[in-house]
């Protein structure tokens, strides 16, 4: 560790302005009550000044200048300075020093959002061509060919226009506006947690935004700093203060005297250790606050998806670009030809109206092709999922998780908390070998142990614990911290435990906090009444446990030694329990002296010739809902694999119980995984299923290892340790209750209750995501291909020129196509069938064959329904050869070409090869129903009224009829292009159901239970052929045996043949020399010869 250094000239700050106070450090502001003014205390920090601490006179004089003791706390109902005796409790400290809250991040605005809306080539480019039809129009109106018409209406087409940009623009900064309110609603709930902290005296958690300068704030291995302070005490206290100042190292935490760092900063992350600190800044005056000011203005990123959705509409638009430029070129020289052929060449002003509306036309063409919705379907699918996934339990803090984990194809899961409900309770143990049978029986356990081992387990669970008793978020008073420290401490209270008394009396000289790699925790106390004389308490798991004792408590107190019958009852006591799915947790102790204590390593815990208490079986029963969450995990295609702590017992009872651990899956321990080989690791993978007594190596060993096999990975983790392997996987998934702050910031989403049925859930919506954007993309590239195709063969092939569709109407059409199919195809939730398949492949192409057959098939029908309207409508309708006729047929292509989207996004509702039924689940799709009836009265308010800027007529109940009809013509077509046979191979296109788009397992559950099973029967068929071969061995003896065979060639030993337990399947029955003594001997005897002969063959 670099020495932190005295002096400010020699270490320049870390942040800009850092250590310029300019403040006199001898004088106090007026109204100051506290004897340090803030500068002075933010000076020391940045850079770091021992010599400034040491002027303020150290840690003790600076509690006293704030009016706190340190062992004491703040109280609650603080009233500092003259006049405070009706004022709020803190209020004085506050006005000097401040709240710990930043202030309230500049807002985008709704008009910056609007402006950013506005900000696009396409726009501007219909603004400046509405102002140029606008002008035209009007001079036409006023001084040009209309201006002896009664009603002007020049003006209508460059107005239409430029309101249709206007409310593009509106919807996209609304869509825009909402979806920052509803990120900052989340942010505020990811910044929304508690610390512990002393207050009169007592231990309790409160909310990081209360936090005072003057707190005395309690670390833990996990935390992350809120607040600058300075050390008061602790033991083995490390730090990574890497976010805050780029350094990697690790940094030890402690006094000054003994040449250690004591200015903890805000943004550290305690590694490891226990300890206090006096808070001396906080808000925009912290570290971290400093920092957070400085990069207020974030940049959001974009997801995978948007961003191959990006590449797309680029390559969309380039084609629409080009069909609008040969349009353009098209429609320009057919209109000089007509002028140069008709017999009187027309006036400037004409053709230049004309020039300007063949202009328009290309323009919207361009705006019709390009799909500008696509990103901002992902953007509200996105914003919709997040929020509707808060509700399920799952905040999530990276965008991008969400559509990734539509794609996981292994969830690699914790099992405390997660898999059970995390509510640890003592039901068995055994003690001075004197035996807990259930929680029912605790006080006459207790009183059944001898005096010696009484006090031992008591101050053993008291001391060597930091778990405390306090009021929850409800207010109800129970434990808090480990859940496995509160089981043993709620055991203790049953027991008469009075845990803090105990505490009280045996103040800790070393503390070796619990770590995931050690497995241990282990206290160093004073033993009362002997000066010289220290008490080790040690607790973590059983087996690590067991193997640093060399003697253990008798039933009658005294201390004996463990030999080999002993350790193996203690083993067998442990596998009992860990086979009842019990999570064990062992008791030891020894005496030491203060030369030995004098002589132990601040690192490593004196864990030698331990005495051995007894073993404590903690219960956490699975939650609810878990076994049928696994069995939808398993038919999604998606492996669950358990990785835990316990013992390899516990484990494989509990996810058998869980349903992880089926018949032919593996379960090994860390140390096992450790010691394989890559290529090892790899050939067990397949098949593995369970982890025991892993640590977060191994987690990100694994994740590693299956990452290397293509899968993507959901990791949940709560440990600080656990960070690197969350950050590694592709979805990490810390717990909102039991997770620590490292584990959390490392972490993609936060399971706000800890429940693997919210991973689950997570799964439903990634895929309903991911379903969304390709709904979307299928129907927006039909009315793409469609719209385009359209006008193009209209505008070339129609004897003036004229497209079906006006510019206007292109512009209605693709409002719907853009953001009203974005809110009603991207806002579907989960289906049940989103699990029945398998996950996607991680580089799978967008558009399936499937897709591109709906798109083509659909687009092709529509462009000949709507061109044979068209040319022939005039016949089909009865119509007459009029302008009034003409204008009525127009509007009854538009009305047709409308109805024919709005029914075709019914048929986007379902994109399997699979799904028949395009109206499933459809009376729950409310976004999608609101959003059809949308369109549906908006069409009929443009037909019946919005002649003049759309260029249509009203039409009679038998014309809407037969548009509706035609429209509705869509969802049977629909139907027979699902019907087509699969050609994906001919076109070379990827199938939906094509191993390049699904991620099938390499083993699959069913096939290990199938494997699990001939397995079983081929361990009957050797046990049942080693029993006949001893009960023939026993009936015949050695040499009657052989000399019977040599005389029966059909006996011989290379022809014998029994029938088995299996139609047709045999297999040998060796002569195997067994004595007759004892015939289990024999059996035992001949299944192992015949396994060995197995092996052989």
């Amino acid at each position: 560790m670099a020495p932190v250094t005295g002096g400010g000239s020699e270490r320049m700050p870390l942040l800009p302005g850092g250590g310029a106070s300019g403040h006199n450090n001898g004088a106090l502001r007026n109204g100051n009550p506290f004897g340090v003014e803030p500068e002075q205390l933010t000076d020391m920090l940045d850079p770091k000044d021992v010599d400034k601490l040491l002027d303020l006179g150290g840690p003790e004089q600076i509690c006293k200048a704030l009016l706190v003791d340190a062992k004491v706390g703040l109280k609650q109902r603080e009233q500092v300075g003259s006049g405070s005796g009706g004022s709020e409790p803190f209020q004085a400290r506050r006005e000097v020093f401040g709240r710990n809250t930043l202030p309230e991040a500049h807002a985008v605005t709704f008009l910056q959002l609007l402006l950013a809306a506005y900000n696009d080539r396409t726009l501007i480019m219909l603004t400046i061509a509405s102002v140029v039809s606008l002008v035209v129009g009007v001079y036409d109106d006023l001084l040009g060919s209309h201006k002896n018409d009664d009603v002007k209406v020049g003006w209508v087409e460059g107005a239409a226009i430029f309101l249709a940009v206007i409310v593009v623009c509106f919807t996209n900064a609304i869509n825009d506006y909402q979806k920052e309110k509803q990120f900052q609603k989340l942010n505020a709930k990811k910044e929304d947690r508690t610390v512990k902290t002393l207050r009169d005296g007592n231990e309790v958690e409160i909310g990081v935004q209360e936090i005072n300068v003057g707190d005395i704030l309690l670390i833990e291995p996990g935390d992350i700093i809120p607040v600058d302070g300075v050390y008061l005490s602790g033991h083995n206290m490390t730090c990574d203060e890497s976010s805050a100042t780029g350094e990697s190292d690790a940094v030890k935490k402690g006094a000054a005297s003994d040449g250690r760092d004591p200015f903890i900063l805000s943004g550290a992350k305690v590694l490891e250790g226990v300890g206090s600190m006096v808070v001396v800044a906080v808000g925009p005056r912290s570290f971290y606050g400093k920092i957070m000011m400085a990069m207020r203005q974030g940049e959001s990123s974009e997801t995978p998806l948007q961003l191959k959705l990006d590449v797309l509409a680029e390559q969309i638009a380039k084609y629409g670009m080009s069909a609008a430029i040969i349009l353009l070129i098209t429609l320009t020289i057919k209109y000089l030809v007509r002028c140069a052929l008709a017999p009187e060449f027309p006036p400037a002003s004409i053709m230049f109206s004309q020039f300007v509306s063949i202009v328009i036309e290309a323009i919207t063409v361009v705006v019709v092709a390009v799909p500008e919705g696509l990103p901002m379907a992902v953007t509200i699918s996105l914003a919709y999922a997040t929020t509707k996934m808060l509700k399920d339990g799952n905040l999530v803090r990276q965008l991008a998780a969400c559509e990734t984990m539509g794609g996981a194809t292994v969830v690699c899961t914790d099992k405390t908390g997660t898999l059970t409900q995390n509510l640890m309770t003592v039901v068995r143990g055994v003690v001075a070998d004197v035996e807990l049978k259930s929680r029912a029986e605790a006080q006459a356990f207790y009183k059944t142990l001898p005096k010696p081992a009484q006090d031992l387990m008591l101050e053993s669970i008291a001391v060597n614990s930091t778990a405390f008793e306090g009021p929850d978020e409800q207010g109800r008073i129970e434990f808090i911290g480990s859940k496995s420290e509160c089981a043993l401490l709620g055991f203790g209270k049953v027991c008469g435990l009075d845990y803090r008394a105990a505490r009280a009396d045996s103040e800790p000289v070393r503390v070796y906090p619990f770590s995931s790699e050690k497995k241990t925790m282990t206290t160093i106390v004073p033993v009362a009444g002997e000066s010289s004389q220290f008490r080790v308490h040690a607790k973590g798991a059983s087996e690590i446990i067991l193997r640093s004792c060399t003697k253990y408590l008798a039933k009658d107190g005294s201390v004996s030694d463990i030999d080999q019958a002993v350790r193996n009852e203690l083993l067998r006591r442990i596998s009992t329990f860990a086979n009842n799915a019990l999570r064990t947790f062992a008791l030891a102790y020894k005496t030491i002296d203060s030369t030995e204590l004098g002589a132990c390593s601040d690192d490593e815990a004196p864990l030698s010739d331990l005495i051995w208490i007894g073993v404590m079986g903690i219960q956490d029963p699975l939650r609810p809902g878990v076994h049928q969450a696994v069995e939808d995990c398993h038919r999604a295609g998606v492996i669950v694999r358990m990785i835990t702590g316990d013992n390899i017992e516990t484990a494989r009872a509990i996810a058998r119980d869980a349903g992880i651990l089926t018949k032919g899956g593996q379960a090994i321990t860390g140390p096992q995984w450790r010691k394989m080989t890559p290529e090892q690791q790899h050939a067990i993978l397949p098949r593995l299923q369970v982890m025991a007594r892993s640590s977060p190596l191994d987690k990100q060993i694994m994740v590693e290892r299956l990452q290397e096999r293509h899968e993507v990975v959901a990791m949940t983790g709560d440990g600080t340790n656990d960070s690197p392997a969350l950050k590694l996987a592709d979805v990490g998934f810390s717990m909102g209750i039991a997770g620590t702050e490292v584990a959390k910031e490392a972490s993609d989403i936060i399971l706000m209750d800890d429940d693997f049925k919210s991973i689950v859930k997570a799964l439903g919506w990634g895929r309903a995501v991911n379903d969304s954007v390709r709904k979307f993309l299928q129907f927006q590239l039909t009315v793409n291909i469609t719209a385009v195709l359209l006008t193009f063969i209209s505008s070339v092939f129609s004897a003036d020129g004229q497209s079906a569709l006006t510019a206007v109407q292109l512009l209605w059409v693709n409002m719907i196509m853009d953001t009203l199919a974005a809110l009603a195809l991207a806002t579907e939730g989960p289906t049940a069938v989103v699990l029945d398949r398998p996950p996607q492949q991680r580089n799978s192409a967008l558009i399936t064959f499937e897709m591109w057959r709906m798109i083509l098939g659909q687009a092709l029908f529509q462009v000949v329904i709507n061109l044979l309207l068209l040319n022939h409508g005039l016949d089909i309708f009865h119509l007459p050869a009029t302008k009034q006729g003409v204008a009525v047929l127009r509007t009854m292509v538009f009305n047709s070409f409308v109805f024919l989207q709005v029914f075709n996004q019914i048929n986007c509702r379902r994109i399997q090869p699979n799904e028949f039924n395009v109206f499933a689940n459809i009376q729950n799709d409310t976004g999608f129903l609101l959003v059809q009836v949308f369109i549906v009265v908006s069409q009929w308010l443009i037909i019946t009224y919005g002649g003049i800027a759309f260029s249509t007529v009203p039409l009679n109940n038998i014309q809407w009829t037969g548009t509706l009809f035609i429209g509705m013509l869509s969802l049977p077509v629909g139907l027979a292009i699902r019907m087509l046979p699969d050609l994906s191979a001919c076109f070379g296109l990827e199938s939906a159901n094509s191993p390049a788009q699904q991620h099938l397992p390499e083993v699959s559950t069913a096939r290990m239970r199938i494997e699990g099973s001939v397995k079983d029967v081929q361990r009957a068929v050797k046990f049942f052929g080693a029993i006949r071969n001893a009960q023939q061995t026993r009936k015949f003896g050695d040499s009657m045996s052989d000399n019977f065979l040599s005389e029966d060639p059909c006996l011989s030993p290379s022809t014998a043949r029994a029938p088995t337990m299996a139609s047709g399947m045999t297999t040998a029955a060796p002569s195997v020399p067994v004595s007759t003594s004892s015939s289990w001997t024999k059996v035992k005897s001949a299944v192992a010869n015949n396994s060995k002969s197995n092996n052989r063959d």
